[in-house]
């Protein structure tokens, strides 16, 4: 038949292996953008990731919590004007130092209030330049060349059409994975500037309670956590170096044993830093 079913084998095989590397250089390509992108986000500041985002924040903060937090502050303050004279018993025992630590304690007290969102914004200027500190020494480049891609699809040439059918299917099911894996990845880095952007809404309060002993655990603890999301940020950072490193180390042989390593790097990398706020709090001992 003058070869014409060579000639129809060639064309469909030309048609799976053209899909089979268009699969792969979409599945290297689009995990490496996000991680690539990731690693911009991370590095800005509340500030900088969204300036309009930040305006109304502070708008709410301004107008908002710091009126409510006045009304926290006055009370917590006449309670330890209470205390203080209870403990006195009732003024008969009166020491004029203690009003005058009571006056340096109000007033430090009001100072915190009304620059809270400063200081929430100074916890997030700091762990900034502790991410791009981190992105200096560590490299967030993952990518796999085109030449090793290449070299892969030279081993798939002398395969047949229902081997290529089979691992066309397969590049297919894991490129969904990965591109999965990769928005997963992106509503970690948003979702923490959306926390980000909450919690520093309402500073404000917390600052509020210090000035009690027994109230002040709040404000302890929302400190904490402010640190827990600074740190998250160096955790992100790290994962994605881990896994810059791991990609990098897979040796381009076997399509299938380098697609599943693939995947399962980045299945392992999406889990890691869904635990990185876990594991942020967990170290400062937030809750």
């Amino acid at each position: 038949m003058f070869g014409i079913f060579d000639k129809i084998e060639e064309f469909f095989k030309e048609l799976l292996l053209g899909g089979i590397q268009a699969n792969l250089e979409s599945m290297f390509l689009d995990i490496n953008d996000k991680v690539g992108a990731v690693a911009t986000d991370v590095g800005k500041t509340p500030m900088g990731w969204n300036g309009d985002v930040f305006a109304f924040i502070k708008s709410i903060n301004d107008s908002v919590i710091i009126p409510i937090a006045g009304l926290i502050i006055t009370a917590v303050l006449c309670i330890e004007l209470i205390n203080m004279v209870m403990q006195k018993n009732n003024m008969h025992d009166t020491d004029t130092f203690e009003f005058f630590k009571y006056i340096i304690k109000m007033w430090i007290a009001v100072w915190l209030v009304s620059h809270a969102f400063e200081f929430s914004m100074a916890v997030f200027d700091v762990a900034q330049h502790m991410v791009n500190k981190a992105a200096g020494v560590i490299n967030t480049s993952a990518t796999v060349s085109g030449d090793q891609i290449v070299a892969m699809m030279d081993t798939l040439k002398e395969k047949g059409l229902g081997e290529l059918v089979m691992i066309l299917f397969e590049t297919s099911i894991i490129k969904v994975a990965i591109q999965a894996i990769s928005i997963i990845i992106m509503l970690v880095v948003y979702g923490r500037m959306f926390e980000i952007y909450v919690y520093s809404s309402v500073s404000a309060i917390p600052f509020a309670t210090m000035g009690n002993k027994e109230w002040g655990q709040i404000g302890t603890n929302y400190i904490k956590g402010l640190f827990a999301l600074g740190l998250q940020g160096l955790f992100l950072m790290v994962c994605l170096g881990i896994y810059a490193v791991l990609v990098k180390t897979i040796e381009i042989t076997d399509i299938h044993t380098s697609t599943m390593t693939v995947l399962s790097y980045a299945v392992l990398l999406g889990l890691m830093m869904l635990k990185s706020g876990t594991l942020a709090k967990s170290v400062l001992n937030a809750h």
